[in-house]
């Protein structure tokens, strides 16, 4: 079941000030910037980057999920590892409230978001 749209507004707002705080500078972000998809029950945060064969065309690396569980109650939080699949957040695997996954993904502990 796809989120409501009480949902997606509570979780844009409170995207929009986690982006305000870890784009990366305007001047950068033709090179380097950051973006968030949602889908059905997920929330994905991608950096946007060239890709080095075709620096025309753009390309979205994965940094973060987190899938409601809606019958549980809770936000299941995911890291993209090499292996190119996600994989729960060991620190973190889950979070109660949205803003709790967000304060992981900037804190990120263990560097599995940032590097």
């Amino acid at each position: 079941m796809a989120f409501t749209t009480q949902e997606i507004s509570t979780i844009e707002a409170s995207l929009a000030n986690f982006m305000l705080k870890r784009r990366p500078p305007e001047e950068i972000r033709d090179g380097l910037d950051l973006g968030y998809r949602l889908e059905d029950q997920s929330v994905i945060i991608y950096l946007i980057r060239p890709y080095f064969r075709d620096p025309s065309r753009k390309i979205e690396e994965p940094i973060a999920k987190t899938t409601y569980n809606r019958k549980a109650g809770h936000w299941k939080i995911y890291c993209m590892r090499a292996d190119m699949k996600w994989h729960e957040y060991p620190p973190h695997p889950e979070a109660v409230f949205f803003e709790e996954f967000l304060a992981s993904v900037d804190e990120d502990k263990l560097g599995c978001f940032w590097g």
